[in-house]
């Protein structure tokens, strides 16, 4: 009985590697992507099927499959030759990984403070549009995000829920003149 209980803790012991390449491979290829459409030239956002990609792999022959495309059900026959930009460099097609990039060592448009390592789970920051008015990235199409890159500034999440509450809430908000001053010196 002791015997059958050393293999069996073996046994499962030995599936931990396994289990962590998997795992290492769901993480990598899950999340929304910004590819290019070989068919229009225009970005396309799309999801990859990270746990086929993690299943796939365990097995030694992985299989990268979209799950997910802004250009379906029309054209979801596609030949998704647009795998071909993932596979070369999974990492820059996700969108966490171009925000991340993007807010590296930058300051808040409002505040000016720097906006530091992100959180996505929780606090995240935000972006400020041309006409000054704050945006959650839950606002913002995948497939744009190249052009609100280049046209749109980072706010912290501390301006963003202030911001956010002073547009929900103005009849609530008095604004404090040394604080405004101070705060315009800080933006510009």
């Amino acid at each position: 009985m002791f015997i059958v209980l050393i293999f069996a803790v073996a046994f499962v012991l030995s599936l931990f590697p396994l289990l962590w390449l998997g795992l290492r491979s769901y993480r990598k290829y899950r999340g929304k992507g910004v590819l290019t459409c070989p068919e229009t030239g225009e970005p396309v956002a799309v999801e990859l099927d990270a746990k086929r990609m993690a299943r796939t792999e365990l097995t030694g022959d992985p299989e990268l499959r979209l799950q997910s495309c802004s250009r379906w059900p029309e054209r979801s026959g596609c030949g998704q030759e647009c795998l071909l930009q993932v596979a070369s460099s999974p990492e820059d097609c996700l969108v966490r990984t171009q925000l991340t990039r993007w807010y590296e060592g930058s300051r808040c448009e409002l505040c000016g403070r720097e906006i530091g390592e992100i959180h996505w789970a929780d606090h995240r920051p935000a972006l400020m549009s041309p006409d000054r008015r704050t945006l959650e990235w839950d606002d913002v199409r995948p497939e744009e995000l190249a052009e609100v890159l280049a046209t749109h500034h980072r706010v912290c999440w501390d301006c963003q829920m202030a911001e956010s509450f002073r547009t929900r809430h103005p009849d609530l908000v008095i604004d404090d003149p040394l604080h405004r001053a101070q705060r315009r010196e800080n933006v510009h």
